[in-house]
């Protein structure tokens, strides 16, 4: 990324202010300054997030927020209430307080002598959820936000649920909120009130995995903060970006298709970050990307930016399968809006093995009593290389060659095709199916089959079949009935080469992306009466002509020194004796100090989802944290344990919490849950 460290307007860091709330709290926020505000107020971009801005996210902000304040304008870097340097306790994700207090939040901005009145906001994952959710409660202050790696949906697109399955993202999130939320604010900005709130936020902040796994089921716990139930509340403009390698992409067409305001859509080939820090690559200039939205909607400068297509995305090419990317081949084409006149549904019919294109497919219900019937019973090692639900970028988190789940699924295959075939959008496969029990999940995946024989992920979706009707009110199959049901699989835009081939593969099991059934189910799929739709894309002569975007740059890296180095890694483990399948995941961030405020931190996450033969209820899920923060003056350590398990009508959860102050334990903590099984 290319460093930019002279700007337009000189910059002065202002380490924390404190933000009145409408109740009295107060919540912390670090603000970029561009010196000229002090005679002339600039526009304001707000970032509001529970990440900590003294420390974890202080690397990040600096490239960020110093590249904004150093094109003219104020950024405010705000702790959520109970995270990081603010008052209070978190109790949850997405809370009407959340939401109350960014409100509160962009009208203290609005009214500072350096802001002109003109507020916007942007963030990526939690910044991009509250981002909408704030804008939602129209603020008259907000004029603009931008979006990235967020759903409009808090339940059927996050990474709780999926097509009504349980995730094991839900475990994982829990996790790093678990630990997140059990942590100290720095003394040098609270004061000696730091024990007293660490204490209090241990104490009372609660477990989030508790009230994720009781709502099983859309309810108002999920809608009430899913922006999807009111597009129409949303007034201001919105610029939505994700990446085909993150788990949110589908909002981007979402809210291009259902939004009635100004609005842009971008997806590049990334996984959860910003697109200028963006895995796989190509990484753009995200940042005067950025900088031209804020332009033209903070400042009313005509740049022609809502000239261009309202919509760009990244054509992935073929690729053969792995588990880390530097790089995906392709390019970008444009779309004059969403849903596009440009792509039209194209359906192929299933057969034994084979997958035929054709125009039309079998009546719904229409038996045939010579119609061939196809049967799967997948082991439990289908979806240990499914990657994770969302990649983060600490790689090797990606799909493999999906030859290794392939032989515990259907599968059904194109002959060879004789020209290239390019999609955009969301593939969905209709399956007509019955069940031997009345609970089961189907797992779709659609791959590209190079002549090697090698094949790669393209997209997947997911489909508890209780919810095949309704996430709201889900209703358990009756044995042996015939059900017709449709699996959405994720948006996606990918090119097909002559001479690959499709596939579909079908499993009963995709674990540990997906929590099991509790029973092993054994399906009937009638190839004659199902369909896959494919949104195909002829290539288009407009986007040979889009120009490209600018090469990334940023702000002054954040000094650092690396005091331990950081592992990343993915492992399987078998044991043939035992019969057991573990699946560790390494995410350990190592030992560094930040120089310019003298804090040693340490950052590990360790996590291992098991099963033992084909034991359903031996699902097991495991999660191992380590957090510290040293100084001269200040030690402060947190371990977190969290163990999920299950059997046929529960889930059990088992967590612990323990904290240190110079190196003797000060808080310690225990949970036992029993939590029962809805349909799931």
């Amino acid at each position: 990324m290319k460093d930019i460290s002279s700007y337009s307007y000189k910059t002065e860091i202002i380490e924390n202010v404190f933000i009145p709330m409408r109740d009295g709290a107060r919540l912390a926020a670090r603000i970029w300054l561009p010196e000229s505000a002090h005679n002339e107020p600039l526009p304001a971009i707000m970032e509001y997030i529970p990440y900590r801005k003294r420390d974890l996210t202080r690397g990040r902000d600096a490239t960020n927020h110093s590249y904004m304040a150093g094109h003219g304008y104020v950024c405010v870097r705000v702790d959520l209430r109970g995270s990081g340097d603010s008052d209070g306790i978190i109790t949850d994700e997405y809370t009407q307080q959340e939401r109350e207090d960014g409100v509160d939040a962009i009208a203290w901005i609005a009214k500072q002598p350096w802001c002109d009145g003109n507020v916007g906001m942007m963030g990526i994952s939690w910044g991009g959820f509250n981002s909408l959710q704030v804008a939602a409660k129209q603020p008259p202050e907000l004029k603009a936000i931008i979006s990235l790696c967020s759903s409009d949906d808090l339940y059927a697109d996050n990474m709780h649920y999926m097509g009504g399955c349980l995730l094991g993202d839900n475990l994982s999130e829990a996790t790093v909120m678990f630990a997140f939320n059990s942590l100290p604010p720095d003394p040098h900005i609270v004061g000696d009130r730091w024990r007293d709130m660490w204490f209090e936020r241990m104490e009372s902040s609660g477990l989030w995995l508790e009230a994720w796994l009781k709502n099983q089921r859309r309810n108002d716990y999920w809608s009430s903060a899913s922006v999807c139930e009111h597009y129409d509340a949303i007034q201001c403009p919105v610029y939505a970006i994700g990446g085909w390698a993150d788990g949110f992409t589908n909002t981007v067409l979402r809210l291009l298709k259902h939004l009635e305001v100004p609005r842009k859509g971008l997806i590049g080939p990334w996984g959860h970050k910003y697109p200028h820090q963006g895995m796989p690559g190509p990484a753009i200039g995200f940042l005067q990307e950025a900088l031209r939205w804020w332009d033209y909607w903070l400042k009313g400068k005509d740049n022609g930016i809502m000239e261009e297509p309202p919509l760009r995305a990244w054509l992935q090419d073929s690729i053969p399968p792995d588990t880390s990317y530097e790089e995906r081949p392709g390019r970008w084409i444009s779309e004059p809006g969403w849903p596009s006149a440009n792509i039209h549904e194209t359906n192929y019919t299933l057969g034994n093995a084979t997958l035929s294109r054709s125009e039309s497919h079998t009546s719904p219900g229409k038996e045939n009593p010579q119609e061939e019937i196809l049967a799967v019973q997948s082991p439990l090692s289908v979806g240990l290389f499914a990657g994770k639900w969302c990649s983060y970028a600490a790689t090797p988190d990606l799909p493999g060659d999906q030859r290794e789940e392939d032989g515990g699924s259907l599968i059904f295959t194109t002959a060879p095709l004789e020209e290239p075939l390019e999609i955009f959008g969301m593939p969905t496969l209709t399956l007509e199916l019955s069940a031997d029990k009345p609970q089961g999940m189907v797992a779709v995946r659609l791959s590209d089959v190079a002549p090697s024989g090698k094949a790669t992920r393209v997209t997947y979706g997911l489909l508890n079949l209780s919810h095949r009707d309704s996430d709201s009110a889900p209703q358990p199959m009756t044995p042996h009935q015939r059900y017709r049901v449709k699996v959405s699989l994720n948006g996606i835009a990918q090119r097909f080469p002559a001479k690959h081939q499709l596939r579909v593969s079908v499993s009963t099991s995709y674990w540990p992306l997906a929590w099991l059934p509790p029973e092993p189910v054994k399906l009937n799929v009638y190839p004659e009466s199902s369909v896959l739709t494919l949104p195909v894309r002829p290539p288009r002569k407009e986007d040979e002509s889009l120009v490209d975007f600018a090469e990334p740059e940023g702000g002054q890296p954040l000094a650092t020194t690396t005091l331990q180095p950081s592992e990343h890694n993915w492992l399987l483990h078998r044991d043939l004796a035992a019969k057991t399948s573990t699946l560790e995941v390494v995410n350990d961030q190592g030992n560094f100090r930040i120089d310019d405020i003298g804090t040693e931190i340490h950052r590990s996450t360790r996590e291992w989802y098991s099963t033992e033969d084909d034991n359903f209820s031996s699902a097991r899920g495991e999660t191992y944290t380590e957090r510290a923060f040293w100084r001269e003056d200040w030690n402060a350590e947190v371990y977190t344990r969290t163990i999920l398990s299950c059997s046929n009508e529960n889930f059990y959860i088992h967590a612990q919490l323990d904290a240190y102050e110079d190196d003797y334990r000060v808080f310690s903590k225990n949970w036992e849950m029993v939590i029962p099984r809805d349909n799931i």
